[in-house]
C-alpha cells in the first residue's frame, strides 16, 4: 500500500460515516413500524423495510465506489454522465414504467429505478464542473449557461410528472450558484423579478398539484381528498405529544389512517411513536449531519470539490425542510422524500453515493493542495 493509500485511511470521516449509519438505522427501524397495520390476528408486515435493508447494501457498494475514484475524474466523466441522464429521462417519457399515475421508472425486469436520481449526481457533478472554472461572482454569461443545462433534465422530470424531484434539482443547483456567488447587480434583479415570475408557474401545474396547493391553505376544505394527508399526519404527530406511543404502538400508522406513511410522511410515524422528544433528537442528528458535511466543504483544498460538497449540503438540506414541513402542514405536499427514512431504492442508493462523494473530498484533502 503506497504512502497516499495509508494517508487516505487515516483521514476517513468517520464522525459522518457514523451519522448516516444511525440515521439508515433508523429508517430501517421506523420503515419496520410503517409497513407493519394490525389486524385481528395480530401485527402484519411489509417487506419494504427488506427491501430497504438490500438497497442498503447496494448502497455501500455505490458509496465505497465514489470513495475510492479520485473525485477529480469526474471532471472528465460530467458530460457523458449528463448526456446519458438527459437520453434516459426522454426515453422514461416514451417508454417508461407507470405506475401510481406517472411515468417515472425504468423496468429491468428484476428491479424498476428511477433516472431522475440519477439526474441529480449528473448535474452535481457538471455544475461544479462549471462553477469552478474561474474565481469571483458569477455574472449574467455564466449563470445563463449553467440554469440552461439545469432546466433541461429538471423539465424532462417535470412532465412525468414528477414536481418534487424536478424542484430539488433546481434547488440543489441554485445551492451550488449561491455558494459560488454572483455579481450585487444579478442578486437585486433576481430580488425583484422573481417574486413577478413565481405565481406566473400557477398555470404550468397539474389540477393535482393546484389541489394540493389550495389544500395546504385550508386542509379543511377536503378533509377526505386532497386534505386528507395533511390532516391525517398532523393527528399522527400531535397525538404522539412529549415521549411518545411506544415503538409499534402508532394508532395512525397502525391501523392504516395515514397514508403514504412508508414514504412521504414517514417522520409523521416517527413522531407519533416517539414524540416531540425523539423528533427533536432525530433533528439533532440531521443538523448535525449536515454541519459535518458543510465542515467538508468548508475546508475542501480544490474549488471542484468544494461546489461538488457544497451541492450535496443544499441537495440534503432541501430535501429534510420540505420533507418536514409538509408533513407538519407548513408547505404543499411535493412528493419529496427524507433521506435515509422514508422508502425508495433509487432515493436511497444515490444518497449513499452522495455522502461516498463527499467522504472522498474529506479524505483527498490531506492528499494534495491547490495550486
Amino acid at each position: 500500500m503506497t504512502p497516499i493509500d495509508r494517508r487516505l485511511l487515516l483521514h476517513v470521516n468517520w464522525t459522518l460515516l457514523g451519522l448516516t449509519a444511525v440515521l439508515f438505522g433508523l429508517g430501517v427501524l421506523n420503515l419496520y413500524s410503517a409497513s407493519g397495520f394490525r389486524l385481528e390476528a395480530g401485527l402484519s408486515v411489509s417487506p419494504y423495510y427488506q427491501k430497504q435493508l438490500v438497497w442498503g447494501l447496494v448502497g455501500l457498494g455505490g458509496m465505497l465506489a465514489f470513495v475510492i475514484l479520485d473525485y477529480r475524474h469526474l471532471k472528465v466523466l460530467s458530460w457523458p454522465l449528463y448526456w446519458l441522464t438527459v437520453a434516459l429521462l426522454l426515453y422514461v417519457l416514451f417508454m417508461g414504467k407507470v405506475a401510481g399515475g406517472s411515468q417515472r421508472w425504468i423496468s429491468l425486469g428484476f428491479i424498476s429505478f428511477q433516472p431522475s436520481e440519477m439526474a441529480k449526481i449528473a448535474i452535481l457533478v457538471l455544475g461544479a464542473r462549471l462553477l469552478a472554472r474561474e474565481a469571483g461572482p458569477l455574472d449574467w454569461r455564466g449563470l445563463f449557461r449553467i440554469l440552461c443545462f439545469g432546466m433541461l433534465p429538471a423539465a424532462l422530470i417535470i412532465l412525468e410528472p414528477d414536481l418534487g424531484s424536478g424542484l430539488n434539482i433546481l434547488l440543489l443547483l441554485g445551492g451550488i450558484i449561491l455558494f459560488r456567488g454572483l455579481l450585487p447587480r444579478i442578486v437585486k434583479t433576481a430580488v425583484v423579478v422573481l417574486p413577478a415570475i413565481v405565481p406566473l408557474g400557477w398555470f404550468l401545474l397539474h389540477d393535482y398539484q393546484k389541489r394540493r396547493i389550495l389544500t395546504f391553505l385550508n386542509p379543511s376544505e377536503d378533509p377526505l381528498g386532497a386534505g386528507y394527508h395533511i390532516i391525517q399526519s398532523q393527528i399522527a404527530i400531535g397525538s404522539g405529544q412529549l415521549t411518545g406511543k411506544g415503538f409499534l404502538a402508532g394508532t395512525q400508522s397502525q391501523l392504516r389512517f395515514l397514508p403514504e406513511k412508508h414514504t412521504d410522511f414517514a417522520v409523521a410515524v416517527f413522531g407519533e411513536e416517539w414524540g416531540f422528544i425523539g423528533t427533536m433528537v432525530l433533528l439533532g442528528l440531521f443538523c448535525l449531519f449536515l454541519y459535518r458535511i458543510y465542515m467538508v466543504a468548508r475546508d475542501a483544498k480544490d474549488r471542484f470539490g468544494a461546489f461538488l460538497v457544497a451541492g450535496v449540503f443544499f441537495y440534503f438540506f432541501w430535501q429534510i425542510l420540505i420533507n418536514m414541513g409538509m408533513v407538519l402542514g407548513l408547505m404543499p405536499v411535493v412528493g419529496i422524500p427524507l433521506p435515509f427514512l422514508s422508502y425508495g431504492g433509487s432515493a436511497l442508493f444515490v444518497n449513499f453515493c452522495l455522502i461516498g462523494l463527499v467522504l472522498n473530498v474529506s479524505m483527498r484533502r490531506y492528499v494534495f493542495k491547490q495550486s
